[in-house]
């Protein structure tokens, strides 16, 4: 990895840049060899000059959030990381219309707004992640998904362009926006709400958050869902009827709670967990015909 990169990141001021970031401290699964170079930017304006600085060195980059959706290989990533952390983390209001930044926590974000009364976050009680990432991924459940409610996001291209994209333009469709396909990263988001009944948003969010707690791992290191339905069916149905519920390899397990999470339940590596996807994928596929594809994303060292 360039040094002469490296120091003219660090002397860019853009916020925390460091060598061999071990990212088993910035996934939910903890799991995740090290990151060649590590950068949290401090502002949109530092990420935008992160991109800038980055691209003439051609090196490979991703963009990450609370790495709640993330299996990242033993032998870390190569290249650089961008997480857009704590410093990104802010919202501005004007009513029922929300703007925040793409590090901000989306429980907490869902919890602040529903107490204050407004209504259409409520399905993100209990969903990790960020703001960022639910655009990314257009986060959903219990009916309803982030592109319900989103009006906007700024968008930081790989070529450096920074632009707002409205709802219709991010191309949402079931876990995936237009934004996977062009590798951006949504720096800030505006959302739509609406004035609700204090007493039953936060009971509903209370129950989401409940139902989530009974029903899934929390107690141990997960990164939720880790395939997503393939409908009609529901991922977890399909692997509890084919007996995988509890299924161990190494120091990773099926949950006995939900069959489609994995737990962390001893210092469990990648490939601990990718040979259950493995195991999952080809079960399923050999009992019912049904292809099994990932909610989660798996990143490889090259």
């Amino acid at each position: 990895m360039s040094k002469q990169l490296l120091q003219e990141l660090q002397a860019a001021e853009i916020g925390r840049v460091v060598e061999n970031e071990p990212l088993s401290k910035h996934t939910t699964w903890k799991i995740g060899g090290p990151a060649d170079i590590f950068i949290e930017p401090d502002s949109i304006k530092s990420l935008e000059k992160t991109m800038a600085i980055i691209q003439p060195y051609h090196l490979p980059w991703r963009a990450i959030g609370r790495g709640s959706n993330l299996l990242v290989d033993d032998e870390g990533i190569e290249g650089i990381v961008i997480k857009l952390g704590q410093k990104m983390e802010y919202m501005e209001r004007d009513g029922g219309r929300i703007r925040a930044g793409g590090g901000f926590s989306f429980i907490k974000l869902a919890t602040i707004l529903s107490k204050d009364g407004y209504s259409g976050l409520e399905f993100a009680g209990g969903i990790p992640g960020t703001v960022g990432g639910a655009v990314f991924m257009n986060a959903g459940a219990h009916g309803s998904d982030m592109s319900q409610i989103l009006v906007k996001a700024h968008v930081l291209y790989p070529d450096g362009r920074l632009v707002w994209l409205s709802n219709e333009e991010l191309e949402f469709s079931y876990r995936t926006s237009r934004l996977q396909k062009e590798k951006a990263i949504c720096a800030e988001a505006v959302i739509q709400l609406q004035p609700g009944n204090k007493e039953e948003v936060v009971q509903e969010m209370k129950k989401h958050k409940n139902y989530r707690r009974e029903t899934q791992p929390w107690n141990y290191p997960c990164a939720g869902s880790v395939f997503r339905n393939p409908l009609p069916n529901h991922a977890g149905e399909l692997i509890e009827k084919a007996g995988l519920k509890g299924y161990r390899n190494g120091g990773a397990q099926i949950s006995e709670q939900h069959a489609n999470f994995i737990v962390n339940i001893d210092h469990a590596k990648a490939a601990d967990v990718l040979g259950i996807i493995n195991h999952v994928k080809n079960t399923i596929y050999d009992l019912y015909g049904v292809t099994m594809n990932t909610e989660v994303e798996i990143v490889k060292r090259k």
